[in-house]
């Protein structure tokens, strides 16, 4: 373990948080760890916080209180501690029922105009939520104040087909421009984290100036980019996928799959399979650099240099955490997804985007937390704290 020396700056480092729904609360869990490795001290240890999805949100309340660390993650912890679907979405019997009729409507009379359904779940109560707790215009302060550098929210652009990161953050930052992603700066608002977090036909895409935004993780490709551009110089990713998921046997099968696993498949691969695979470019990206010295380096052009990760991710499969908490869902919602196979074991990967209820979400928190603190001195080392 090493200590940042007395009068020695730390390296700029970014946070990654990406998308996952109810899963984020395992995030949360990893961000109190961190907070009581650095001994509740108040300054920031993440100068780029990059986020999407619900982990926009979770890294918006942290840019909020960048001088205020602790504070910051304190208030995460009470929230998700205390959450419930209701808090997300309208989940009531007449909410379910409501959106239920209005979809049978638009199919059996061939649509409804101007009145079609556009998603499943009415996002109204986070909408609400955010605009209580989630002040974003303090996020100028902190950029302002020294303690952050910069602040990103991605989301998906349904006409352009590009991802696009809002930042806002200091001056001298750059906006940037790869295929079918880019970098614009922007002062960060509520609508931002709502079209982050818009999981496509659940929740209702989000206006943002001329065109509509969904989830930022679909098209994002490289995840880890964004803070890359933004200026860290290493970085800290939570994942929200087993760390040593095993792969499953490959067994003959008659059954047909359900909506509710096609579902979590298709959820699966927005929210997982990019954050992989830019992982591993990465890592291939740091051995070949390992291969060449820095003359060369520098005389092939190419503008890499090598870029230090750590990922944290749960160590236990939270699709088997999610299916032993399926019951705390309403009554009117564990009915919606019976009806398209979430009942099941196979239908549990849809549940575990979903499950926004306080014995799931504290499960994930204190396992996000034990696992940290496994990997303390790998944690405390790679902050400098």
């Amino acid at each position: 373990m090493s200590e940042a020396k007395e009068g020695q700056s730390r390296p700029c480092v970014g946070l990654i948080l990406a998308g996952g729904g109810a899963r984020a609360a395992y995030q949360v869990g990893v961000l109190k760890a961190i907070s009581e490795l650095a001994h509740n001290r108040t300054d920031n240890p993440f100068p780029v916080i990059c986020g999407t999805s619900a982990g926009a949100i979770n890294g918006a309340v942290l840019a909020i209180h960048a001088d205020r660390f602790t504070l910051g993650v304190r208030r995460l912890v009470r929230v998700w501690r205390n959450f419930h679907v209701h808090h997300v979405f309208r989940s009531d019997p007449l909410g379910v029922a409501k959106s239920g009729a209005h979809w049978l409507a638009a199919m059996m009379l061939g649509g409804l105009g101007r009145f079609n359904p556009y998603a499943l779940f009415d996002r109204t109560p986070l909408e609400e939520l955010l605009a209580r707790y989630v002040p974003c215009e303090d996020i100028r302060k902190s950029v302002e104040g020294g303690s952050l550098r910069a602040f990103s929210v991605s989301a998906a652009g349904y006409t352009t087909s590009q991802s696009v990161t809002f930042f806002q953050g200091q001056p001298q930052l750059s906006p940037w421009h790869r295929a079918r992603r880019i970098g614009i700066p922007a002062e960060i608002t509520q609508q931002h984290l709502m079209a982050s977090s818009a999981i496509p036909f659940l929740f209702e895409a989000v206006r943002l100036n001329r065109e509509y935004f969904g989830d930022g993780s679909m098209r994002q490709m490289a995840p880890i980019s964004p803070a890359l551009h933004l200026g860290a110089e290493r970085v800290m990713v939570i994942g929200v996928r087993r760390d040593k998921e095993e792969k499953p046997a490959r067994v003959p099968t008659d059954e047909y799959p359900s909506l509710a696993q096609i579902a979590g498949y298709v959820l699966d691969s927005i929210f997982l399979d990019t954050l992989e695979a830019d992982l591993e470019r990465l890592q291939r990206i740091n051995r070949t650099l390992s291969l060449m010295s820095p003359q060369q380096r520098a005389d092939s052009g190419l503008g890499l240099r090598p870029v230090d990760v750590l990922l944290i991710s749960p160590s236990e499969d939270i699709q088997q955490i999610a299916a032993r908490h399926r019951r705390s869902l309403p009554l009117s919602l564990r009915l919606l997804l019976r009806g398209v196979g979430a009942s099941h074991r196979r239908g549990s990967a849809l549940v575990s985007y979903l499950l926004f209820e306080q014995g799931y979400c504290r499960e994930l928190i204190d396992l996000g937390y034990r696992d940290t603190m496994r990997r303390r001195f790998d944690v405390v080392d790679f902050l400098s704290l």
